[in-house]
């Protein structure tokens, strides 16, 4: 799908919204190909207001796995986590939000468009009420009094009657997200959808042929006197492996060594099974495909322009055969297609929580190192940067590691399913300061020539963001830098 057609249906969608038909907005929403984290987002917020807690966090999970630093989503999910009663869940997510914010009073997502301010404050009065609903009222106080050094005007009253209520040790009322505020797409964007008319309509001022009312163009006139009367006959290339066959039918796979075809398709058998199924390369892709589902192709010279185009089929595709499991038909089908059909009953699902949820298999029982060397490659880090911990909060009794017992762990599995919380070691960079730099901006960050500045992000090739002296801004990159870690 092009970027314009999902800019189309996400105008639409929100369109929708505002006319309060949430339904046809969600199937708008849905019918996006290639969703990005803001369409991810309003879909969590849409099955959010449906009370589709479910459906809600894969949509959030799903944006934060697009957009890592998007702190709203973080919120939303939390918001999910709290109403599911997962309040160790919800505590993580508000975390993160609260992180995500670096210091600031206030978000305003308005420039990306979403109409709403995130402020700080109210992060750490959600924080403060999942804190009371797990029992800990000390703690929830302490996120209370911490909320009034980023209060507002605005929001001082909610963290006012926060503090009375934790006082009496009653529970208060969350703040919530207007579901019904959506990401926006941009309006200049949104504003070229429709098509112009640049040229006008054209019109004839002078013609040597009388009552000439042809406004177009004449196409290509031949040149050459004598041409050829008939096209050339098309060169037939030969296939280096295999018969060629025609799909008749769609067939929708339903394992990993299935291969997907659309009626239509010319599909090369390499091999056919006793079972009916075939083994077919189409596109530099291998797989199996049922036989009946295929037709034998008859490659002839002859011209096929006056055949026409081949109807679709009329009947119902025949039914799926039967598999025949462990049966080695094909000495192209290499044995761990094979291995993986072969499902071990000991195996264990890992859900593990991260800035998005993802789960690994692994056998019941397995060693430290074989689970810790699946997560990171999942992650694409080393294992000595990815530590585990069995709850949201990283402790010297909850934190996995070499010398953990592992019989405990595999001992809390419930149903074959067990849930741990991942956190990654990031590599701090440090950096000096070669100018001196004074801020022009509200957002800059100023410095002395010697000045050390830790390293948060880069923005692009020309800026950095970083912290120095308990201040946080952006700067050139021409003003720094980097420190050796030898010498940190």
């Amino acid at each position: 799908m092009s970027f314009v057609d999902t800019l189309r249906q996400w105008d639409e969608a929100v369109t929708c919204v505002n006319r309060q038909d949430f339904s046809k907005a969600l199937e708008i929403f849905l019918a996006i190909q290639e969703p990005n984290s803001k369409i991810f987002f309003d879909i969590g917020c849409l099955h959010l207001l449906n009370q589709d807690f479910d459906a809600a966090e894969k949509a959030f999970d799903c944006s934060i796995r697009k957009d890592e630093h998007l702190a709203i989503a973080f919120f939303q999910r939390g918001i999910t986590f709290y109403k599911k009663k997962r309040y160790e869940e919800s505590l993580a997510d508000f975390q993160k939000t609260f992180k995500t914010l670096r210091g600031n009073q206030l978000i305003d997502y308005k420039a990306l468009g979403l109409r709403y301010i995130l402020y700080a404050c109210d992060v750490l009065h959600n924080m403060a009420l999942v804190e009371a609903q797990l029992g800990s009222w000390e703690k929830a106080q302490e996120y209370l009094m911490k909320a009034l050094d980023y209060k507002t005007e605005a929001r001082f009253n909610i963290i006012d009657k926060a503090l009375q209520s934790i006082l009496k040790q009653k529970l208060f009322k969350l703040v919530e997200f207007q579901s019904k505020e959506l990401f926006k797409p941009n309006k200049h964007y949104v504003a070229e959808l429709e098509k112009k008319d640049y040229l006008g309509k054209a019109k004839v001022v002078a013609s040597v042929v009388p009552q000439d009312e042809f406004s177009g163009f004449a196409p290509l006139q031949p040149q050459v006197e004598d041409g050829p009367t008939c096209p050339k006959e098309p060169v037939v290339l030969r296939a280096l492996e295999g018969d060629p066959h025609t799909v008749l039918f769609e067939f929708i796979p339903e394992t990993s060594d299935e291969l997907a075809v659309v009626p239509g398709n010319i599909v090369f058998v390499l091999q056919k099974g006793a079972d009916n199924w075939a083994y077919v390369v189409f596109n530099e892709r291998r797989g199996l495909v049922p036989y009946n589902y295929l037709e034998r192709l008859e490659i002839s010279l002859a011209s096929n322009k006056n055949k026409g185009i081949t109807p679709p089929p009329s009947r119902e595709p025949p039914t799926r055969p039967e598999r025949i499991q462990g049966r080695l038909f094909c000495s192209f089908i290499s044995s761990h297609h094979f291995q993986e059909k072969q499902s071990t009953d000991n195996s264990c699902i890992v859900k593990v929580h991260f800035n998005f949820n993802f789960v690994v298999s692994v056998p019941s029982g397995s060693p430290y190192t074989m689970l810790i060397e699946k997560i990171g490659k999942k992650l694409n880090l080393p294992s000595s940067a990815v530590t585990l911990s069995l709850t949201s909060e990283a402790s010297e009794q909850s934190v996995i590691s070499a010398n953990t017992e592992m019989e405990k762990l595999w001992s809390r599995a419930s149903g074959g399913r067990v849930t741990l919380w991942c956190n990654t070691k990031e590599e701090e960079v440090h950096l000096v300061a070669l100018h001196s730099y004074e801020s022009s901006n509200p957002e800059d960050l100023s410095f002395q020539q010697g000045d050390k500045i830790k390293l948060l992000s880069k923005i692009n090739q020309d800026w950095l963001e970083g912290q120095c002296n308990g201040n946080t801004g952006i700067f050139p990159a021409s003003f720094v830098e980097e420190v050796p870690a030898n010498s940190q």
